[in-house]
């Protein structure tokens, strides 16, 4: 299947220092047991249908929407693991050079970057190449250091169900031109993920219509597209790394607009350490609440019932009649 890149934007990668030799022989004696058993890779080429590689879990949902029971679908991050922290093992990046398309966000996972430059370039498919990108923001410019660079733009596009739409739209279309037979079933169920998610976006609208606040504090700025789209105002504590720690003075400014504006939830996320934004919510006499970034699996249900979890959420935070 010719699959081609068709972006040419770079972003930067995590650096990774040298294993000790113990670990590198143990690699390898990995890699070459999983070469001699039947891995995800072996059990597409059995069943003949193209092999697809979701970065993390929202490219997974709509990779599994749109190819149906014509592609063959694999994650790289496990449930339960925060996405821009993931490692590739060596049986992942074998399935990175052998499978047909990666769909991946560059700038959210380092590694997956780097795999895919070394080993995928003209069979990926960076999913926010297909859409308007909203610019990182300056607390993001200050906070970059050694690990990351200047970025450009917020990648976390997948928390606007709209953009999302157009998303899968565009994954049907390339898979299609990859997979001429199938691709009258792609197109449809692009059209149909899309409705859901169009359906989602109107629902979303309609909830956060009424609300007498529109301020989230979050406890990493990945909530820009959702605040965008639905005409909200996110203050993050950390920039769009939510390893980053914020400083002091951030966590003092934050601080002040929470105070300023009545904020009344301080929003935590399931799979970056509370700590700092209970101890922000103390501080100005707020209460603290998850909402979902959607970047992992949710422990039940999909996408779509977790985007509305949100919602009951917010609506709660926010004062929505």
């Amino acid at each position: 299947m010719p699959f081609s890149s068709g972006n040419e934007r770079r972003e930067p990668f995590r650096r990774r220092h040298s294993a000790p030799l113990a670990l590198l022989l143990g690699a390898s004696a990995l890699l070459a047991a999983a070469a001699c058993s039947p891995g995800p890779s072996a059990s597409a080429e059995r069943s003949g249908k193209p092999k697809v590689l979701a970065a993390f879990y929202p490219l997974e949902w709509i990779s599994t929407r749109v190819g149906g029971a014509d592609i063959t679908v694999a994650g790289l991050t496990r449930p339960g693991v925060e996405p821009h922290d993931l490692e590739l093992t060596p049986r992942q990046i074998a399935d990175i050079e052998q499978a047909d398309l990666i769909v991946y966000i560059k700038g959210v996972q380092p590694a997956v970057d780097e795999a895919v430059e070394q080993h995928a370039k003209d069979k990926a498919f960076d999913v926010a190449s297909a859409l308007a990108t909203l610019p990182a923001g300056a607390q993001e410019q200050a906070e970059s250091g050694d690990a990351h660079e200047k970025v450009s733009y917020d990648p976390h596009v997948w928390l606007d169900p709209s953009r999302l739409a157009t998303a899968a739209t565009a994954l049907g279309k390339r898979l299609g031109q990859a997979d001429g037979p199938h691709a009258a079933a792609y197109t449809g169920r692009a059209a149909s993920a899309s409705g859901e998610l169009g359906a989602l976006d109107k629902e979303v609208q309609q909830g956060l219509g009424t609300c007498s606040a529109r301020t989230i504090v979050t406890a990493h700025a990945a909530f820009g597209y959702l605040a965008d789209r639905y005409k909200l105002k996110q203050v993050g504590i950390s920039g769009l790394d939510p390893e980053a720690e914020p400083s002091p003075a951030r966590i003092a400014e934050v601080a002040g607009v929470a105070k300023r504006e009545g904020v009344t939830t301080i929003f935590t996320e399931e799979l970056v350490s509370p700590k700092v934004a209970e101890v922000l919510a103390k501080e100005v006499g707020a209460k603290t609440a998850v909402l979902n970034p959607i970047e992992s699996r949710p422990q039940s249900g999909d996408y779509l019932s977790a985007a509305r979890a949100n919602l009951s959420v917010l609506r709660t935070a926010l004062g929505c009649s």
